[in-house]
C-alpha cells in the first residue's frame, strides 16, 4: 500500500471518482462522508494485500499519523510499504487542480481559493526519516495498535488487527 501524487485516479484506489455519485459535488453536501468512503477504500486496499496484489493508496497520506496508520495496515497483511511523495510549486499544484476540474466538471468537485489554502493548512510532508521507511513510532494514546487508531480515524475501516 502506498500513498502517491500521481495521478492516482488512473493508478489505483481513489476517493474522486466515487464521492460525485455518491455525495454530490458540493463541499457542503459531504460532512464527513469523506472519512466513511476513505475508510471502506482502505478495507478493500488491505484485502487484495492479503490476496497477494500490489495496491496504490492515492489519499489518507496527510499526516505522519495517517501514513504510519497505512504502513502498519499494509505490514500486517505481509505487504512492503511505500511512500511516494512529489512536490510541486503551490501555484502549478492549484492550476493542476482547477484543469482537472474544468476537465471533468460532472465528477471532481471545484475547489476555491479557500479551498486550497485550508487543505494546504492540513497537510504534513513526510520527513526524510518517513520516506527512507524509519519504523514506526507507537500509536497515540489511548490507542494499543495503529490498526486502532486507523479504525478510530476511518470509521468505516474493520481493525485488521484483530
Amino acid at each position: 500500500m502506498s500513498g502517491c501524487v500521481a495521478p492516482a485516479r488512473e493508478r489505483g484506489l481513489t476517493p474522486d471518482e466515487w464521492m460525485a455519485p455518491l455525495f454530490g459535488l458540493r463541499w457542503a453536501d459531504f460532512g464527513g462522508k469523506r472519512d466513511v468512503l476513505d475508510g471502506r477504500l482502505i478495507w478493500v486496499g488491505h484485502q487484495v494485500l492479503r490476496a497477494g496484489v500490489s495496491v496504490i493508496i492515492g489519499f489518507g497520506c496527510w499526516s505522519p499519523e495517517e501514513r504510519y496508520a497505512l504502513r502498519a495496515i499494509a505490514n500486517r497483511a505481509g505487504a512492503d510499504f511505500e511512500l511516494h511523495y512529489l512536490t510541486l510549486p503551490e501555484d502549478e499544484r492549484r492550476q493542476r487542480a482547477d484543469a482537472r476540474w474544468r476537465e471533468s466538471p460532472d465528477e471532481i468537485f471545484e475547489m476555491a481559493i479557500e479551498d486550497h489554502d485550508r487543505f494546504r493548512a492540513l497537510f504534513t510532508p513526510p520527513m526524510p526519516d518517513e520516506l527512507q521507511g524509519c519504523s514506526l513510532p507507537p500509536p497515540p494514546t489511548p490507542f494499543e495498535s495503529w490498526p486502532a487508531w486507523a479504525s478510530d480515524r476511518w470509521p468505516t475501516l474493520p481493525r485488521p488487527d484483530t
